[in-house]
C-alpha cells in the first residue's frame, strides 16, 4: 500500500480520518465517538480488555458487530458477576450464537475476571494497566508507520500474564493501549488526532 493510499482520508463530511473508520457506518461512528477515548474505569477496561482477547486472529469489525451480544452474555461485563461464572456458564457461552464461542477465550475472561478482582488490593485493573503508559506517542503519517507493539506493551503483557491473566499477549494489548487512549496512532492529519474526548454531537 502506497503512503498516499494508507495516509488521512477525508470523509463526505471534510473530516480527514485513518482509512480504517471507512470500514462501515459502524466502524465510523466507533473511530469518531470512542477509539482512543481514554478509558480509566475498571468496568470499561475489563470490557475492552475481553473483547480485544476475543478479537485476536479475528477482525475487529466481527467483535464491535456483536458487542452488545458480548455484553448481554457476560452480565454488562460487571467483574464480580463474570468473576462468578462456573462451568454451567460456560456450557451457555459455548451455545450462544451471538458471541464468538471459543472455549479457551470465554474461560480466560472468566479467569481474567477473577485476576481483575484480585489486583483490587493493590490498587486495581486500571491503575496497573495505565502505569504502563508510554512518554512518547507515536506519530504515524500513515498506517504502515502506525505500531503494532511497542516495549509498553510487551511489559503490559508480561505484568498481566504475571498476574494471571491469559489472551494479552503485547499485540493485543498495544491495540488496548490504542482504544483506551494510553497512545495516540489517529494519522496525523486526521480531525481525531489529539483529542481525548468524543468530537461529534450525539456521543
Amino acid at each position: 500500500m502506497s503512503s498516499q493510499v494508507s495516509g488521512p482520508v477525508v470523509g463526505d463530511d471534510g473530516l480527514a480520518r485513518t482509512p480504517w473508520a471507512y470500514g462501515s457506518e459502524m466502524m465510523r461512528h466507533y473511530y469518531d465517538h470512542e477509539w482512543g477515548v481514554p478509558v480509566t474505569d475498571e468496568r470499561g477496561l475489563f470490557e475492552r480488555l475481553t473483547l480485544e482477547g476475543f478479537q485476536s486472529g479475528l477482525s475487529w469489525a466481527t467483535i464491535l458487530a456483536k458487542r452488545e451480544n458480548f455484553r448481554a452474555a457476560f452480565a454488562g461485563f460487571d467483574v464480580d458477576a463474570v468473576a462468578a461464572f462456573d462451568d454451567a456458564d460456560i456450557a451457555r457461552l459455548l451455545g450462544d450464537v451471538g458471541i464468538i464461542r471459543h472455549r479457551g477465550k470465554i474461560e480466560a475472561a472468566i479467569g481474567n475476571a477473577r485476576a481483575t478482582v484480585s489486583l483490587r488490593a493493590g490498587g486495581g485493573l486500571a491503575e496497573l494497566i495505565w502505569s504502563y503508559q508510554p512518554a512518547q506517542t507515536p506519530r504515524p503519517a500513515t498506517m504502515d508507520e502506525v505500531p503494532t507493539r511497542s516495549p509498553e506493551s510487551e511489559a503490559l503483557a508480561r505484568r498481566l500474564r504475571s498476574e494471571g491473566f491469559r489472551f494479552v499477549g503485547p499485540t493485543t494489548m498495544y491495540a488496548l493501549m490504542e482504544a483506551v487512549g494510553m497512545v495516540d496512532t489517529h494519522l496525523l492529519g486526521s480531525y481525531r488526532r489529539g483529542i481525548r474526548h468524543s468530537h461529534l454531537p450525539g456521543s
